[in-house]
């Protein structure tokens, strides 16, 4: 072979893959190579011309380029007989019409608007190629739908289509709100529609098999997404790669900030924080650890998939774009992520869950079975109810509402129709909330007048205010003449801020404005007005979708409090920290949450009549930690209608293959097996021999064997321990570790009247306190979790979560408090604590000042017990107990029970230490008939 031989060879390749190189590679070929033709390389072939013609087909064979496709719709699969995919839109988007029109008293004249906007829609998607699109997107709406799926009533700017409202796509009719299609599509900008769907997030997955099987498994796909490695998951990595100690690796992690909101970059972290310098310059496998973090962070760590985006091809995706699938699923992904996958010519979906159609859809179906139906389709949207309780700022469990500063908005608002809260969506955000006093003003009465007579009316409805992105279009409209498709462009313009762009549509503004005689001063007067709102501009369609939901959930809440917290605790099944505060909340509204009970409750969260028909909410079995769902359902199908009699009788009920001890455990501690078993200490001592009795009775079936007098319909009793009950604080501990929280009572109960002598605040008064600006107060709690970190500066700091009959709250300890209280910050433990309490907008910071044991507080108060007396022999046990806790600053007063009419007082010198724990003890002793704080 001639020695140029390899230097075309390698020519031809580098021409073939596209590639350019700045140096010669290890073969000496000149830059020159590497933009000669086939040509040029056949010259130099010229004594090995088949050898050149092969090696020009495999280099031309092994090109390959991505190719930007226009969209390649698949073609629908429900296009009606003998029609085409217009043909099928246009007829089922008229007679989609005439079903939603259908129970609506419109005249001819109404009607005509609908119809109109409804063909100039049609016209617009037909002419742009997008019937196909619409198509498959009602196909699989209107089959989740009819499979009892929930499905949102909109989302985006795809609310604002007729169309769409017709094919039931969306479930809000934009005519009645003012909506504009050319904020969706645009005849004068070309560009994919994008439905983006909210499901119930519970049956989503359902929606997007349904769209596999009707399209072809080998057609859809996930779309691909990238993790990257953050400073803290690359110190952790390479740490891990180097084999270095934990201890040690944690120390450089902890040193460098973790705010999700703005990440810090590792050079950030070294820069700002003298200790990791310092650890870097003083220890060898610390530099090292660094130095290559460094170089790493930034990189790809892991693929997985979008959370919502889907794409349908045409065709097998393979024959588009490259696609792996994960081996735990039968579900492909393709190896483009978002930004290239339309590029390809792939049209995306949105599937997305919406945990609160699943609230509301549980919610249906409580009330369902409580024989009462509500269709959310068709509420009437002014339930006076409803915005009364609103206007409270009463929205605990409403979506987009539920925020503290959300609910200071509704206050100062007072909504009293939908329009208010489209608004209030709209408005709570960064830049337009600071429109909200004034809207809130106006709305009240206070006279506003608009920047233009001929604007008022589109400014009407937000009181001169604007707030949503289709008034800037209909402004434009009105005042200088723009079609909306131009107007729409002029948004967009504003949007970007482009000073050439806006400077042209400034000028073409002022002279439509002139067109119809408004002054030129006053037409650059609203252009700046309108340009400035653009910055931070909402689109009214999806304000307007969303606000449809929350006002679905505010009815919800207003009219059926105890399925709708029921509904929302079921979906908070896993979560004690949402339990925690939806038990307050239906504390707050005087709904009963009953304690878990194997008799009564199901494995999910039910609705009880009491004596007297109250609805309360029964605790689910699968709520309790560590039982888990199948497990409980079992138990509840074992138990049937007729209930377990005894312990006995669960135990030749249940399947022991689906239960196991910890689970019986877990039972106990939440109290569910009280009916059967009073004593806790017992059932829970009992639960091996529960266990093996279900064992037996298995095996027994099983095998045929019965009884030597054959079956019995009655258990034979277990054979249980004579012990006696955990006290009341350790009754109420277990009961708080298992289910997360104390449900039947708190600790803190038992210090009700020495936490009035010492003035404790409660959890639920902590807010409004803050609101008066910073405050100093006495709290008092039960310590869940406690947390440490080390700062910046090297101190140490912790954060507390405590709880109290109120709730759970969270308290910052810092150094020189921490130093002095750590030993007290354990779990269970009931500390009575002063704090410094300041609102930072929607939350709370609650800083320690000191903190004491509760019981050494309660000492101190100065309180004292009344004792009744049925026996006098337990007084001998009483001197035992105050000899024991020793002197202090309490009374004690003992009341033996005589024949006398009149009761007889006797006060025990000297003062004692007395503290609601001594009182428990107190209690449970023989002869001591009740306790009461003096």
């Amino acid at each position: 072979a001639k020695p140029d031989m390899y230097e075309a060879h390698d020519a031809l390749l580098c021409i073939a893959d596209g590639r350019t190189l700045a140096e010669p590679d290890r073969r000496r070929v000149t830059r020159e190579h590497y933009f000669k033709s086939a040509a040029t390389m056949r010259a130099l072939f010229a004594d090995l011309p088949e050898a050149c013609d092969n090696t020009i087909a495999i280099a031309r064979r092994c090109a390959v380029m991505a190719e930007v496709r226009k969209p390649l719709l698949p073609v629908c699969t429900k296009v009606r007989e003998g029609q085409t995919e217009e043909e099928t839109l246009r007829a089922m988007a008229r007679e989609g019409l005439v079903r939603r029109l259908a129970a609506r008293d419109l005249t001819d004249e109404q009607r005509k608007v609908y119809d109109d906007r409804l063909e100039f829609e049609l016209g617009v998607i037909v002419d742009m190629g997008f019937p196909g699109y619409f198509l498959i997107v009602a196909d699989f709406i209107q089959w989740a739908k009819a499979q009892g799926i929930p499905v949102g009533p909109g989302r985006g700017s795809g609310a604002a289509s007729v169309v769409a409202w017709s094919l039931t796509i969306t479930d809000l009719d934009p005519l009645q709100f003012g909506l504009l299609f050319v904020r969706f599509l645009n005849p004068e900008r070309v560009s994919m529609p994008d439905f983006d769907i909210d499901f119930c997030q519970d049956r989503r997955d359902e929606v997007i098999a349904y769209v596999r099987r009707e399209y072809g498994a080998d057609r859809v796909a996930g779309i691909i997404t990238f993790g990257k490695l953050q400073a803290r998951a690359a110190v952790r990595d390479v740490g891990r790669v180097l084999g270095l100690t934990y201890g040690q690796v944690n120390k450089v992690a902890e040193l460098i900030p973790n705010n999700p909101a703005k990440p810090s970059t590792l050079q950030e972290a070294v820069d700002g924080e003298p200790k990791l310098q310092q650890m870097r310059a003083e220890d060898e496998a610390i530099g090292r650890l660094i130095e290559i973090a460094l170089q790493l962070e930034g990189l790809y760590r892991h693929a997985s998939t979008h959370a919502a985006g889907v794409v349908i091809g045409d065709r097998p995706l393979t024959e588009l774009v490259p696609v792996y699938r994960d081996p735990r699923s039968e579900f492909l992904v393709t190896q483009y992520s978002m930004k290239y996958i339309e590029q390809a010519g792939l049209v995306k979906f949105d599937f997305l869950g919406l945990t609160t159609l699943t609230i509301l859809q549980r919610a249906v179906a409580f009330l369902k079975k409580e024989r009462i139906t509500v269709d959310l389709d068709t509420l009437p949207l002014d339930d006076a109810k409803t915005y009364a309780m609103l206007a409270k700022g009463d929205a605990g469990g409403v979506f987009q509402f539920e925020g503290q500063g959300m609910r200071d908005v509704l206050r100062q608002m007072r909504p009293d129709r939908f329009e208010d809260l489209i608004a209030a969506g709209a408005l709570y955000r960064p830049g337009p909330m600071a429109n909200i006093p004034a809207y809130c003003q106006r709305k009240h009465g206070e006279k506003w007048e608009a920047p233009h007579p001929d604007i008022h009316d589109i400014l009407d409805e937000t009181y001169g205010i604007m707030v949503y992105q289709e008034q800037v279009l209909q402004i434009a409209q009105r005042m200088a003449d723009f079609t909306l498709g131009a107007a729409d462009l002029l948004r967009r313009a504003m949007g970007k801020k482009n000073p050439v762009e806006m400077q042209a549509q400034r000028a073409k503004f002022v002279a439509g404005a002139a067109a119809r005689n408004v002054p030129a001063a006053k037409a650059e007067e609203v252009f700046d007005l309108m340009a400035k709102f653009a910055e931070y501009g909402f689109n009214k369609a999806h304000a307007a979708a969303y606000a449809l939901v929350s006002y679905q959930t505010a009815w919800m809440k207003a009219n059926h409090p105890e399925a709708f917290l029921a509904a929302c605790m079921s979906l908070g099944l896993n979560n004690t920290d949402r339990l925690a505060g939806l038990r307050q909340e239906a504390g707050r509204m005087g709904i009963k949450l009953l304690p878990p009970d194997i008799n009564r409750s199901d494995a999910d969260f039910t609705l009880e009549h009491e004596a007297g028909g109250k609805v309360a909410i029964r605790y689910a079995l699968a709520a309790v930690k560590r039982v888990g769902m199948a497990a409980m359902q079992a138990v509840v199908a074992a138990r049937g209608m007729s209930g377990f009699g005894d312990l006995a009788d669960f135990a030749e009920r249940v399947d022991p293959k689906q239960i196991n001890k910890a689970q019986i455990e877990n039972l106990v501690r939440a109290g569910a097996f009280d009916k059967l078993e009073s004593n806790r200490a017992r059932a829970f001592t009992a639960s091996e021999t529960v266990l093996r009795r279900a064992q037996a009775t298995a095996e027994a079936s099983t095998s045929g064997q019965i009884g030597l007098f054959g079956k019995s319909n009655q258990a034979e009793p277990l054979r249980l321990g004579d012990m006696p009950d955990w006290a009341p604080m350790d009754r109420l501990a277990f009961e708080a570790e298992a289910i997360g929280f104390h449900l039947t009572a708190h600790p803190l109960d038992a210090y009700a009247a020495v936490l009035r002598r010492m003035q404790v605040v409660s959890s639920t008064l902590l807010q409004a306190r803050a609101q008066g600006g910073d405050a100093r107060v006495k709290l008092a709690g039960s310590v869940i979790n406690s947390k440490e970190r080390i700062t910046r500066t090297g101190s140490r700091m912790a954060w507390v979560r405590m709880s109290d009959a109120g709730g759970t709250f969270e308290v910052t300890f810092f150094s020189e408090t921490l130093g002095k209280c750590r030993d007290l910050l354990v779990a269970g433990a009931s500390l009575m604590v002063t704090a410094d309490i300041r609102a930072e907008g929607e939350t709370l910071r609650i800083t320690a000042v000191d903190a004491v044991s509760l019981d050494a507080a309660a000492q101190q108060s100065g309180g004292g017990i009344r004792i009744w007396l049925a026996r006098t022999e337990a007084v001998e046990h009483i001197r035992v107990l105050l000899d024991r806790e020793g002197k202090g600053r309490g009374k004690v007063v003992l009341i033996p029970r005589t024949d006398a009419e009149r009761e007889v007082e006797i006060t025990l010198a000297g003062s004692f230490n007395i503290s609601p724990r001594l009182a428990q003890a107190m209690k449970a002793l023989p002869g001591v008939e009740r306790i009461e704080d003096v």
